[in-house]
């Protein structure tokens, strides 16, 4: 694999274009700027098209063959391509939209289906957290780890949207935690993942994702030794569902989403 291909040099790129595309954001962030509303209902902004429009544009003018699957514009397939990028340009549109800080921009790549590398910044907080595999977790350019919080009594949980676990199933695998855990937070989306990935909180659960909601979070959680995937244990972006927690509590939450322990 030559330089230019390197897992150190493709996280780089990754945490070089979301930043760029996060600070383009800033110039719509709390002005009132206007959603309108996809099929699903979810709102989508000027920013959200910009933002997906320019880093496609960067990652087409460095990585030709490379495909792409973006929130807004779709799939780009390149025959025989090893590299995709999932793209979400604005993770986070309904805080955007209302002035609430925790929104952010996703950029994950998998190289031969398996994710490698993951950006995540969050233009409002000025938080960029990058990672490749092998190649360790940062956190605005200094080490990122989970928290070693063992004793689920003690330990911060967070999820999107507490109504979603009745929409979308997961009610009482939700309520199986929240009893077991020490405090409840929301409205984090991808600010969920920054929190346990540095720390800051312990478990962050939601009960759908598509994937390039969390195109980022697989090495990102894995090399800040931590755990990010579905609610069955497997780490990946596909399973539907997420979940992020730091390795000392893995293997419980997952026993109580599965309804093993109550």
């Amino acid at each position: 694999m030559n330089s230019d291909r390197s897992l150190r040099s493709l996280m780089d790129f990754a945490a070089a274009t979301a930043y760029t595309a996060g600070r383009m954001t800033l110039g719509y962030y709390a002005t009132g700027v206007r959603p309108d509303y996809k099929s699903d209902d979810s709102p989508v902004t000027v920013a959200d098209r910009l933002s997906e429009e320019f880093i496609r544009r960067e990652i087409e003018a460095r990585y030709p063959a490379h495909a792409i699957v973006g929130e807004e514009y779709g799939v780009k397939e390149t025959a025989g391509a090893t590299h995709r990028w999932l793209i979400d340009p604005i993770d986070g549109t309904r805080s955007f939209i209302r002035g609430v800080p925790l929104y952010a921009v996703l950029l994950g790549l998998e190289i031969d289906g398996a994710p490698a590398v993951g950006a995540a910044y969050y233009p409002a907080t000025d938080e960029l957290l990058v990672a490749a595999t092998g190649e360790g977790c940062y956190w605005n350019g200094k080490p990122a780890r989970v928290s070693t919080v063992s004793d689920l009594s003690r330990a911060y949980v967070s999820c999107s949207d507490f109504g979603n676990f009745e929409v979308y199933g997961g009610f009482d695998a939700w309520m199986r935690l929240v009893r077991k855990s020490y405090a409840r937070v929301g409205w984090t989306d991808a600010f969920g993942y920054l929190l346990v990935a540095t720390g800051r909180l312990e478990v962050m659960l939601d009960p759908i994702v598509n994937p390039w909601d969390c195109g980022p979070f697989v090495p990102i959680l894995q090399e800040a030794g931590g755990y990010f995937g579905d609610w069955n244990g497997h780490p990946t972006n596909y399973g539907g569902r997420a979940l992020a927690t730091n390795a000392a509590l893995r293997d419980r939450v997952l026993r109580l989403l599965a309804g093993e322990e109550e």
